[in-house]
């Protein structure tokens, strides 16, 4: 996909972070945008001062655990523009200890936003798509701690590597269709949002009694703090995306100095043991 003005835009996660600097890709883009997502604030606030800006917009309150939800969106998006053309997949949560000190409401949680999330996206749009038979493209945000071993993370990073593969599969079924919808899944590092925040969101029945969270892993915290802190500025990742969708590449890679990293797992898994 090259040309983006005047075609509809879904993102989900879209009230701060990588979603919001999409949203607003989108908007200087020309497109008509639906944002989603569950912070009904924050949202509202985002569906002004795009408004603001020019853009034409709509704001659907959006729990991407949710398969009602989704359809939902999906639903109010057809109804007020009557297509879609580009899919953003990108709502995202952390939490979570280590693999095994992670509850299972951390499990719950994490892989129902992130993981789930992207498949009832693709489950829902993917045939309104299909059916519409025009230029599409469709992003979804992984990680990459999905790509390499992330101490303290390693539900997040099941959750991406998830959805990595879940994009390489679909990307060839897609082909073996003949459809006329791109792919792409973005793997970024250090990015400067409110993702170690992201507990404000958890839902009551799925947050921790007191005194059973696991023990946070305290290198790694620090560490992915500062690399948030410290990150790219999510306008400068929206660009790449948009390069990228413009390219028709699969994997939107946009952290070099993880290059080594990967490339050590790559390494690791092709001699028989992926090492540290």
């Amino acid at each position: 996909m090259e040309e983006f003005e005047g075609k509809i835009a879904v993102v989900t996660g879209a009230a701060s972070g990588i979603g919001r600097a999409l949203a607003e890709r989108c908007a200087k883009e020309n497109m008509k945008v639906v944002l989603a997502d569950i912070e009904k604030t924050s949202l509202r606030q985002a569906e002004d001062e795009l408004r603001a800006s020019g853009a034409d917009v709509l704001a659907v309150r959006t729990d991407v655990s949710r398969l009602a939800d989704v359809e939902a969106l999906a639903q109010a998006t057809m109804s007020r523009f009557g297509a879609v053309h580009l899919l953003f997949n990108n709502a995202g949560v952390h939490g979570g200890s280590t693999v095994w000190e992670s509850t299972i409401a951390d499990w719950t949680w994490v892989l129902g936003v992130n993981l789930w999330g992207v498949i009832h996206g693709l489950h829902v749009f993917v045939p309104l798509m299909l059916e519409q038979d025009t230029e599409c493209h469709i992003v979804n945000t992984g990680s990459t701690a999905g790509l390499m071993p992330t101490p303290g993370w390693g539900v997040y990073g099941v959750s991406k590597a998830g959805i990595i593969s879940l994009t390489e599969t679909m990307q060839y079924e897609l082909m073996m269709r003949g459809a006329k919808i791109g792919v792409s899944v973005l793997c970024p590092g250090g990015v400067r949002t409110r993702l170690l925040d992201a507990e404000r969101n958890r839902p009551i029945e799925l947050q921790n009694a007191p005194g059973t969270s696991a023990p946070r892993v305290e290198a790694a915290d620090e560490a992915a703090a500062q690399a948030i802190e410290y990150g790219m500025d999510p306008g400068q990742l929206a660009k790449h995306v948009f390069a990228g969708i413009r390219e028709g590449q699969l994997y939107v890679l946009t952290h070099p100095e993880y290059t080594p990293r990967i490339q050590q797992r790559m390494d690791g898994i092709l001699a028989g043991c992926v090492s540290g």
